[in-house]
């Protein structure tokens, strides 16, 4: 029987497209889910479906679930890998922006999980991909919204997987470091607010959001071929760590050295002021 994928994010050309595909292409019944269903192009499999799923809206998240309920009768895995990029000064962002970016990123795991979590309770099974992202663990300069972000994420991870054990529900945790995918077009027209104390570090900036779209970084295809991999697994543990990427193995180290000397290494290096 063929496994039922909900993938939340999947605007063309972003890693949730690619992991559609790559589910697809291993036999699964795939729903592509995006706020707009014209953000997501025609994918090469009849396999998948389109589904409108605002991540931000409770009703939204509901609706989508219970359809692909009724055609299926079940969720074997959910991807939530929708999320936004949040770069600039941390403390120049305005509330409301940090407010809206964490319910994107973060807040939306738990509202997407929620709705799929007893279908997969009434059934003793299922899986639960989260991505996140090497800057979860360790955070850099000018990225430090969507970093907190993630690391509330992969603390969400760990949590759910001790308490979804009783019900044969795995996690999966993914923290990817670069990845091609258009996460830092979003971020084309980034400008620093009026008056900003940091404005000679605009070079650093922008360099910094683009760090993740540099000619090392894996092709958004090997990704999805890996992360799928993982996640069709016939035997999962209760919970899975999994980090690939370019610099993913760099912050793997920098997990295990002094927290100090790290944040002054990553400042050194987005801080040249060109």
């Amino acid at each position: 029987m063929a496994r039922v994928v909900v993938v939340t994010g999947c605007t063309t050309g972003g890693i949730g497209f690619a992991l559609c595909e790559e589910f697809a292409r291993h036999g699964c019944k795939v729903y592509a889910t995006s706020r707009r269903i014209e953000t997501i192009g025609d994918f090469s499999s009849p396999t998948i479906e389109k589904l409108s799923l605002d991540v931000t809206s409770d009703e939204s998240a509901a609706r989508a679930i219970q359809k692909v309920i009724d055609a299926e009768g079940r969720v074997d895995v959910l991807v939530n890998n929708a999320g936004t990029i949040a770069p600039g000064p941390i403390l120049e962002q305005s509330i409301d922006y940090v407010k809206k970016v964490l319910d994107t990123n973060t807040v939306s795991i738990l509202r997407v999980s929620k709705e799929v979590m007893p279908h997969m309770v009434n059934r003793q099974s299922g899986l639960i991909v989260n991505i996140g992202s090497i800057v979860g663990d360790v955070p850099t300069p000018w990225n430090g919204l969507y970093s907190a972000s993630k690391a509330a994420v992969v603390s969400i991870s760990e949590v759910m997987a001790m308490e979804l054990q009783p019900f044969n529900i795995q996690v999966l945790h993914v923290a990817p470091g670069g990845v091609k995918s258009n996460i830092a077009a979003n971020a084309s027209n980034f400008r620093l607010v009026e008056e900003s104390l940091y404005a000679e570090y605009l070079p650093d900036i922008l360099r910094r959001i683009n760090t993740s779209q540099a000619t090392e970084s894996m092709a958004n295809e090997e990704f999805a071929r890996q992360v799928v991999g993982k996640a069709l697994r016939k035997k999962q543990s209760f919970y899975t760590y999994f980090t690939l990427g370019s610099n993913s193995f760099t912050f793997k180290v920098f997990k295990w050295l002094p927290r100090v000397w790290v944040l002054r290494f990553l400042w050194k290096m987005y801080s040249k002021k060109a």
